[in-house]
């Protein structure tokens, strides 16, 4: 009779950690959509805009190193909680944000309230992650169906995000689409606080920091393959494709840079759902349910082998091809579509990985600390995909992807040979 309580807890804990999630990751693909189009339509390059969000990778690998270990001594619902109102303040300021101001100015305002946001989104990020391991059952294939549903909406809710900050920059402008969204989540966040039941972590005091640096090679390697398998996507997702889409589908008129931008919107959105459902459905593709680990671990080589000649593919295309071209343009659409399907079994895979290689007693350290290489991940794609699109155009920044992906694989085949 106590088993079913405690399971009902535990269950209410996962869908109010997923809400709080959810409500995030929309604002957080909305203001990266905002942030990218109103600044291209204001006629920054490239590099200028890679460097709009470089603080918020930088932040977000402090942020995951750190945040752990202050899960691991302050409970999970603390950090949870801050990532929430830190994503409300950092809209809010980027909503005092003044178009009189020059160029050098509003590139320092806005990487510095895009760091606030690295902040917030890796703090909610390790939080949520991190509570599936200790609320998931503990049947076969509990813990990697439950990661999954949770990473897959996840990902689906952000690229509806995509598409309502385009959609919102298109229709209202930048500022008042900001407190909309500042508002949306502060309301979230008061349901979440009222409304949390009890079944997390609360903390433990006496942590010490340099426990967050894993002393497993499972782990290392895992971390340093996720951080060039996030690379390989950031560098064309970032700036290079919805730059170089916007140039192709605008006529340069009001009217034609709006329907750029939701055309745009929704293709990085569609992009964003479909990988996300395809990570919610990735272990029934695998047939994960009664899989040793080390069988996934054999999964995830073989799939980022897959990964790396789609990009590679891609740029030779690129290469061959007038920009703007109609079958160029189609080519690169279902290119990055089968992309997004590897990608997401791949991402699916080594967020289950990483919490079956970590213990309970560690598990927020250890998230922490491979989300740390995640976002050194992003960090190295976004600015590789702003330098790499303005030296070589299309070619060079899809080729740069395949060359990341290649290096994912070479990270994450030696899993196998580990103990």
């Amino acid at each position: 009779m106590t088993g079913q309580p405690v399971r009902a807890r535990g269950l209410s804990a996962y869908i109010a950690v997923t809400a709080a999630y959810w409500a995030f990751e929309l604002t957080d693909g909305a203001l990266r959509m905002l942030v990218l189009l109103h600044f291209n339509q204001l006629g920054y390059t490239p590099i200028q805009l890679a460097w709009l969000f470089l603080l918020y990778e930088v932040a977000g690998i402090v942020t995951n190193l750190s945040a752990g270990w202050i899960a691991a001594r302050f409970g999970l619902t603390s950090t949870l909680y801050a990532g929430l109102a830190l994503q409300v303040g950092a809209l809010l300021a980027l909503a005092q944000l003044d178009p009189a101001w020059s160029v050098g100015a509003s590139v320092v305002f806005v990487m510095a309230v895009q760091g606030v946001a690295g902040v917030a989104k890796d703090l909610a990020k390790m939080s949520s992650k991190s509570a599936v391991k200790v609320l998931a059952p503990a049947t076969e294939g509990g813990l990697f169906r439950w990661v999954a549903a949770l990473t897959g909406s996840k990902n689906a809710v952000k690229g509806a995000g995509f598409f309502l900050g385009a959609a919102l920059l298109g229709l209202f402008g930048f500022a008042a689409s900001l407190w909309f969204m500042a508002a949306m989540l502060a309301a979230v966040l008061a349901g979440v606080v009222l409304l949390m039941p009890g079944g997390l972590p609360t903390g433990k005091k006496g942590r010490k920091f340099i426990e967050v640096f894993s002393k497993d090679a499972r782990i290392n390697r895992l971390s340093l393959a996720r951080m060039f398998l996030f690379g390989a996507r950031d560098v064309w997702f970032v700036v290079g494709i919805p730059i170089y889409f916007t140039a192709v589908l605008s006529d340069g008129t009001p009217e034609g840079n709006t329907r750029a931008f939701f055309l745009v919107g929704g293709f990085m959105a569609a992009w964003i759902i479909a990988y996300g459902a395809v990570q919610a459905a990735a272990p029934g593709l695998l047939r994960a349910r009664d899989k040793p680990v080390a069988q996934i671990v054999r999964a995830a080589v073989t799939w980022v082998a897959m990964l790396a000649a789609i990009p590679l593919a891609l740029a030779g295309l690129a290469v061959l091809a007038p920009p703007g071209t109609v079958w160029l343009t189609g080519a690169l659409v279902a290119g990055l579509l089968a992309f997004g399907f590897v990608f997401a079994v791949n991402s699916s895979v080594h967020s289950y990985l990483i919490l079956a290689f970590s213990s309970t007693e560690r598990v927020t350290m250890d998230v922490g600390f491979y989300y740390m290489a995640n976002a050194a991940g992003r960090l190295l794609g976004t600015l590789l995909s702003g330098i790499s699109y303005q030296a070589g155009g299309l070619p060079l920044c899809l080729g740069t992807a395949g060359v990341m992906a290649l290096l994912s694989w070479l990270s994450v085949r030696r899993l196998s040979s580990l103990p």
